[in-house]
């Protein structure tokens, strides 16, 4: 398999930690969105996602999947252990929950492309920029904090599809300086991620495009 990724991309930090914690071998090409222009709108990037966004993993059989949280359920389905949603229907629905509220509700108001929009097109200032990304972490923290079930990760005793979402935006947040005084239990949650190697191999500063 091979994975287009970009160190601090989120979505691509999320493969990382599911195909890290399946075990999975994989190859990576890094897809850098700022240099050039932003590689992920050249034509040969394009030809392979045209939403021109990273991850996106090629496998072996020539297929191309796109999209974190598909390419994740599709690596849960081929590789079922460890298993990244709990095996009750009711606990499957919460965790992906979780999940859902990191990549659907609080990553689209603060992925590269929003942001770039507000101050390219929008003409704001980044004072304005980075209020609202704070506000929309905020926000979408202060629901997961009141969320997350007894540990030591976001939902029980063991890592999953929530704890994948979250570390990442964790990272995000901490890199745009967003406070995090008030969500003990996430923060707790990240540093037990953190000290698991599939979470640690996966983190942006241990990728070879790091900056």
């Amino acid at each position: 398999m091979k994975l287009y990724s970009y160190f601090r991309s989120s979505a691509a930090y999320r493969v990382r930690i599911a195909l890290n914690l399946k075990g999975l071998p994989y190859e990576m090409t890094s897809i850098h969105l700022t240099k050039d222009g932003g590689q992920q709108r050249k034509p040969e990037f394009s030809a392979i996602n045209p939403q021109m966004r990273v991850p996106a993993l090629a496998l072996s059989s020539g297929d191309i999947l796109t999209q974190s949280l598909a390419i994740i359920e599709y690596l849960d389905d081929i590789q079922p252990e460890p298993a990244l949603l709990p095996a009750d229907a009711l606990d499957r629905a919460k965790v992906r929950a979780i999940a859902q509220m990191v990549a659907c509700d609080i990553h689209p108001l603060n992925n590269l492309v929003t942001l770039q929009y507000l101050k390219r097109v929008l003409k704001h200032e980044q004072a304005e920029i980075d209020a609202w990304y704070h506000h929309w972490v905020i926000e979408g923290f202060t629901a997961i904090e009141a969320m997350i079930a007894p540990g030591p990760y976001a939902y029980g005793a063991h890592p999953t599809l929530a704890d994948i979402c979250l570390v990442p935006q964790v990272f995000n947040a901490r890199r745009l300086k967003v406070p995090l005084d008030k969500f003990p239990k996430i923060t707790a949650v990240e540093a037990a991620c953190l000290k698991l190697p599939a979470f640690d191999k996966a983190r942006p500063e241990n990728q070879p495009d790091a900056e």
